[in-house]
């Protein structure tokens, strides 16, 4: 439910409000606009009877709200939201474009550091890279696990770069939250319930991957466990979803991109990586995000992706990465003219 105030309703009609839902035994969340105030009302389990709020002063509309995502929706929160990171980056709203590079796993020191220099040499802000790497199969790499982390808390120190990296299950949350800048949750853990909670009480942003085959209402509901436990700092990424199609690894949803941005407040970016599986799609589908309203992109990028432990042939050149990254520059440079 949402109850949206008159611009004259004052401090003390909102308060009575807010005691009012308190009292119903729900939660009230104020959402402060340019001209109004609006209140979300979360934590019912079904219809609420608006029966003691209907009589109070200052409330311009009662709004019902079935879907099963409410704070991540734009009928509680209509402005978008701007995630920002260490060292000032920001993401979402009219910020400008981001991309997000790096290995999909660390596997060395030294490929690790010989990657951050050529991005950092790049302008690039923000690096990715796996610790933890869930896999389909039990043989393949599983990551550096704790010995990663160490190298990724070295890289951001060096090179100034904000890092990603994936968590895998609850325990593993604290310990990667001092590593690095921003938790990834893999598409396999999108709903992953227990994660997502405790992510959410770290107050560090997260980026939330669709899952394999995830709808729209089943991806925002998962963000909504994240935003329940009072942390806004989520940013939604498209990785592609499994479909008969097997051409590529998954099949790119861009369509979701610019449907989102309709209904959700929250930034959202796009894998090419994942979502095509090789890697001369990458810069034509990452090329199309920018034009369909993403906020930014999450490549892969490898020094030598012919030896890499996990996702070679999705994962770019160097000299890949920097046509790519001067064409995502070109492209937003010439929507931001229009």
């Amino acid at each position: 439910m949402l109850i949206v105030m008159h611009n004259w309703a004052t401090e003390d009609d909102i308060n009575r409000v807010k005691e009012t839902i308190q009292s119903m035994g729900l939660k009230p969340v104020a959402i402060p606009g340019a001209e109004r105030t609006a209140i979300g009302v979360i934590g019912n389990q079904g219809w609420v009877d608006d029966t003691p709020l209907s009589g109070l002063r200052g409330i311009r509309e009662i709004i019902h709200v079935t879907k099963p995502y409410k704070l991540v929706s734009r009928d509680f929160h209509p402005e978008d939201t701007v995630v920002e990171l260490a060292g000032g980056i920001k993401i979402g709203g009219d910020s400008p474009f981001v991309v997000i590079a790096g290995p999909c796993a660390v596997e060395s020191r030294d490929q690790l550091f010989q990657t951050a220099e050529f991005l950092s040499s790049m302008g690039i802000k923000v690096l990715r890279g796996g610790a933890y790497k869930p896999r389909t199969s039990p043989h393949s790499f599983q990551g550096l696990r704790e010995e990663g982390l160490r190298i990724l808390s070295e890289v951001r120190e060096r090179f100034g770069l904000a890092v990603v990296t994936e968590v895998m299950s609850p325990e593993h949350v604290d310990d990667v939250a001092e590593s690095v800048d921003m938790l990834q949750i893999g598409a396999r853990n999108m709903q992953n319930f227990d994660l997502l909670r405790e992510v959410g009480r770290t107050g560090k942003p997260v980026m939330l991957k669709r899952g394999l085959s995830a709808t729209m209402e089943e991806w925002l509901a998962s963000a909504e466990y994240i935003l329940v436990e009072g942390n806004h700092k989520v940013i939604l990424c498209e990785r592609g979803i499994r479909t008969f199609e097997r051409a590529t690894r998954n099949t790119a949803d861009l369509a979701i991109i610019p449907l989102i941005r309709k209904v959700s407040h929250l930034p959202i970016i796009f894998d090419p990586s994942h979502a095509t599986g090789r890697r001369d799609l990458v810069e034509p589908m990452a090329v199309a995000s920018v034009v369909v309203g993403a906020h930014g992109v999450m490549v892969e990028v490898h020094p030598d992706p012919e030896k890499a432990l996990s996702d070679g042939a999705q994962s770019l050149h160097f000299e890949e990465f920097e046509r790519l990254n001067k064409a995502l520059q070109n492209v937003s440079e010439c929507l931001k003219k229009q």
